[in-house]
């Protein structure tokens, strides 16, 4: 699929699906109870929210990641909800996500160790400049490995949804080798029409969160949800140009009657 056609079916799928979008709106907005509770000072507010925040830890990321699923089938379906799947893979998720941070934290603890004890020399001997110049390095260099591993945790999500195995996700080669076939500059075009949408969508928002409290929640409520709906399908959609073009991963079956 043409990366124009991918970008335009992302924008129309949660509008396709009006009658299910509720469901992730109420997920959204069980979340926003968190930062309700701490503006209004509100104790039960807050301790309700907190519990709303471990559901939504067990449902969304699960939930999100079913739309990766149907977007690899080039369906404009939206999911039904589904605790036992839908929790299963909110762990799998995180558990994916928890191997690919792995590098990106010792990079982070080893940099900023070796700042650590270099600092109070520098500081000893008036070499502020020195030190500031250090730490500047030092936060690029983290914030490049984060973000080179942040992409490839993306990529990584599409090849689990295909395959349906952990262990298939968590092989950064593999990963590497799809990012490849799907191409460069394919993904590069994508990512900026993305961005495009991602930015105008944030900037109109932005007159919405204007509007005290109210504007919050439509923000965590409406806006985030169907951003994050159309990120997800539209990765799936991205991906199905190797999952049904490759030779050498056998496509797994979608039971459309989950969805």
């Amino acid at each position: 699929m043409e990366i124009g056609k991918i970008v335009t079916n992302s924008l129309k799928y949660p509008f396709r699906n009006i009658k299910k979008l509720p469901i992730l709106f109420i997920l959204f907005i069980l979340v926003a109870l968190v930062p309700v509770g701490i503006i209004s000072d509100n104790r039960y507010v807050l301790i309700l929210g907190f519990i709303a925040f471990f559901a939504f830890i067990l449902i969304v990321p699960g939930y999100l990641f079913s739309m990766v699923r149907i977007g690899l089938n080039e369906s404009s379906m939206f999911p039904s909800m589904d605790f036992g799947n839908t929790i299963m893979d909110s762990i799998r998720m995180i558990a994916l996500r928890m191997v690919y941070m792995i590098v990106p934290a010792i990079v982070f603890f080893i940099a900023f160790s070796a700042v650590g004890m270099s600092a109070v020399d520098m500081i000893r001997d008036f070499k502020l400049p020195s030190l500031i110049f250090s730490v500047i390095v030092i936060i690029l260099f983290v914030l490049f490995v984060y973000i080179v591993f942040e992409v490839l945790l993306f990529f990584a999500k599409a090849r689990l949804a295909y395959l349906n195995s952990l262990s298939e996700a968590v092989k950064v080669h593999k990963v590497m080798s799809d990012i490849k076939n799907l191409g460069i500059i394919n993904i590069l075009k994508w990512l900026i029409l993305m961005a495009v949408v991602m930015i105008a969508a944030s900037f109109i928002s932005s007159w919405v969160m204007s509007i005290p409290y109210v504007g919050l929640l439509i923000y965590i409520g409406i806006v985030i949800p169907i951003l994050e709906s159309i990120g997800n399908y539209s990765l799936g959609l991205l991906y199905s140009n190797i999952a049904l073009n490759s030779n050498d991963m056998s496509r797994v079956a979608l039971d459309y009657k989950k969805y």
